[in-house]
């Protein structure tokens, strides 16, 4: 580790490493400097001046965002002079600046506000009619308001080099310079929001938040991210049981500050038109609106009748649905309705994985190695689009650490701008003498190699002879944890050999079952017919499967309810309930109550989350997790599974049944189709 630099900030003595910002040592012992346009991480502009500070032995004052520290060096951050400079550029910057702060969306949360507050810029000297240009906008996403703007390009470099899309830029010159899209007068590009988010004042703001409440109105939730699997947080604003935006702005989860248009706009499924709100139950031949007292009585009683009569049952669980939901789900099958038909739709071959890497240990990547380690490989994945949070971590890594990324791919994809090599098919192996020069890698792959081919590719790896990591790439919020937790016919939770065979997704979809329970799945799209005696369907929407069913109870999103989640990385992190949907209810809830209308409810316990997840961390290998890391918003890592995967003679893993879906930036299977933003912008018809 190198020496660290001595200097004296506003008397303080300070100790950093070398080539650290004067801005940024300041912040180590809570000195705040002001700026506008400097943002962590992202390139240096020294575009507004207010960071402006008296440095000992210098002629003049000094932008403490472009300034390295150096030994000895005396800063003073609080004096006249330093107070007065701000004061004049505060001034200056509201020349053509409209005081518009009672309507402005920017309200409470505008830098330029507080900065004014703090340093009474309240009068100008410049008396000439502010220049001003109509509002634009670039998007359903994106509004521009040109005189708000102060130029600080945060919002040009997080699009540029965050995101690697270049969709903004500025046009013209001095007074009349403002922001541009990249095509004509609107934008094509990922419209995931981060230039609003970023922009310190109110010139860029969001098309679903604008105009609708201030900041101090709302409940702030923070929560994870119901759409793919990589795992973000959203801060989720609330008011009167109604989500209003998402962001997360304290960057308080893996994904710091990064949020896709899912995550940051995609929640608007949840109050969709078509939204389940009262359980259904076929009455001569049609769905109709009962009570939830008379629909849980018609299906204990069938499921009841059922196994006194020895019938069959088939239960198809989700990737979507909680850790505790899905262990509960399995934990019903196997203990009250005694079968063993129990599976959901796999996305990745986590199993041979974990099978593969048996008594080897830390080898699985967490989100973070990604922004860490010296050199990433991904193969088969469109990751920009597929997984845009993991695609951001390796793009930050790329320009801060200067890591080596090395591609496999089918098509072009947007990690080739900046790849050390790039091989369009699956000839990996002719990476091999460029990878073994690298002191460590993380290998990203997706839903074609399973199998046979992923065992040689972790021999692949291991002949590299340095430290190599994995991540199994998987499609949905909880596409880990169902697999974690068990709903698979072959193995039980933590891997354990279920010792009996049975019917997977398809099988029972197909199979003429006396009854068959889905939970949050679709496995009757595409036209196909039920072949169930009896059909009960737990979900949002009336999807192709609920429509044929004889029970539809109305479930809760993952935004109405609480819970654990894993993603596609093995890291476990909480939901936390932010709204409620009048007549829906969490999938727990629900299988709760069918279970105490069975007078089952003794031998599979209470269902409340708390409950379900200590017997999660009591009887799951890899989910005695830390308790303070989650319950403070963290995440933990699942430990995986040190020995091979055992399943019992006759039984068969089936990598052939792994499939990913391959969602894009604006697709999410059903949550998807319902949501009005992800079908508003222009990209998502471009991409079809």
């Amino acid at each position: 580790m190198p020496e660290l630099i001595n200097l004296t900030i506003d008397g303080r003595a300070v100790k950093v490493p070398p080539q650290t910002l004067v801005i940024d040592a300041a912040k180590t012992v809570g000195i705040e400097i002001p700026a506008f346009c400097y943002y962590e991480g992202l390139s240096l502009a020294a575009a507004c001046r207010m960071c402006l500070v008296e440095v000992e032995k210098m002629p003049k004052m000094m932008t403490a965002c472009t300034l390295p520290v150096s030994e000895g060096m005396v800063v003073r951050t609080d004096t006249e002079q330093v107070k007065q400079s701000r004061k004049y550029m505060l001034e200056f910057l509201l020349t053509n600046h409209p005081l518009d702060c009672p309507v402005c969306d920017k309200g409470g949360e505008c830098e330029l506000q507080d900065m004014v507050f703090r340093y009474g810029a309240g009068e100008s000297r410049y008396t000439d009619e502010k220049v001003h240009t109509p509002e634009k906008q670039f998007s359903p996403v994106v509004f521009f308001d040109a005189p708000r703007c102060i130029l600080c390009f945060r919002c040009v470099r997080v699009c540029t080099e965050g995101l690697g899309v270049g969709a903004l830029g500025v046009v013209n010159r001095g007074v009349v310079s403002e922001i541009a899209p990249n095509v004509g007068d609107h934008l094509e590009c990922d419209e995931c929001g981060a230039c609003i988010d970023i922009c310190p004042v109110g010139a860029l703001t969001s098309g679903i938040y604008r105009y609708q409440t201030r900041p101090w109105e709302m409940t702030h939730t923070g929560t994870i991210c119901t759409h793919c699997g990589d795992g973000c947080k959203t801060t989720l604003g609330t008011r009167n049981d109604r989500i209003i935006r998402g962001n997360n702005r304290d960057r308080s989860g893996i994904n710091g500050e990064f949020l896709c248009i899912k995550g940051r706009y995609g929640f608007d499924f949840y109050d969709h038109p078509e939204r389940l709100q009262s359980p259904l139950l076929r009455v001569d031949g049609k769905l109709q609106e009962v009570s939830w007292g008379k629909a849980l009585e018609a299906v204990a009683q069938k499921f009841t009748q059922t196994l006194a009569d020895g019938g069959s049952f088939g239960v198809i669980g989700s990737n979507h649905t909680t850790n505790e939901e899905n262990f509960y789900l399995q934990k019903f099958a196997r203990q009250v309705l005694k079968t063993n038909h129990i599976d959901h739709h796999r996305t990745g071959d986590v199993v041979t994985l974990l099978d593969a890497l048996s008594g080897k240990t830390s080898k699985l990547a967490t989100v973070g190695d990604l922004y860490e380690r010296k050199a990433i490989l991904v193969l088969g994945s469109d990751l920009a689009l597929e997984h845009p949070m993991l695609s951001y971590q390796v793009r930050a890594n790329y320009r801060h650490h200067q890591a080596r990324i090395y591609v496999v791919t089918p098509q072009a994809v947007r990690e080739d701008k900046y790849a050390a090599a790039t091989v369009r098919g699956r000839d990996y192996e002719s990476l091999r003498d460029k990878l073994k020069a690298e002191p460590e890698l993380v290998i990203l792959f997706d839903d074609t190699y399973k199998g046979d081919d992923l065992r040689k590719l972790v021999d692949f790896a291991e002949s590299l002879a340095i430290p190599v990591k994995f991540i199994c790439l998987l499609d949905y919020a909880n596409s880990r944890g169902a697999v974690d937790m068990g709903l698979t016919p072959e193995l039980l939770p933590g891997y354990e050999p279920s010792g009996q065979a049975g019917m997977h997704v398809g099988e029972m979809a197909g199979a003429p079952l006396n009854a068959l329970w889905v939970v949050g799945a679709n496995p009757l799209k595409g036209g196909l017919e039920r072949k169930a005696g009896f059909l009960v369907v737990q979900d949002m929407f009336l999807t192709e499967t609920a429509l044929q069913a004889d029970v539809v109870l109305p479930a809760a999103s993952a935004y109405e309810k609480s819970g654990t989640v894993t993603n596609t990385s093995g890291e476990v992190q909480r939901l936390t309930r932010a709204i409620n949907t009048m007549g829906a209810k969490p999938d727990l809830e629900i299988m709760g109550f069918i279970a105490r209308e069975m007078g089952a409810a003794a031998a599979l316990g209470p269902w409340a989350p708390e409950t379900v997840f200590a017997e999660i961390r009591r009887t799951v290998r890899g989910y005695d997790l830390s308790m303070p890391v989650l319950a403070t918003g963290g995440a933990a890592q699942t430990v995986p599974v040190n020995g091979r995967i055992a399943v019992d003679p006759g039984v068969e893993l089936r990598p052939d049944l792994v499939h990913s879906d391959h969602n894009g930036l604006f697709t999410s299977g059903t949550l998807g189709r319902y949501s009005k933003v992800l079908n508003s912008v222009v990209e998502n018809r471009l991409s079809r």
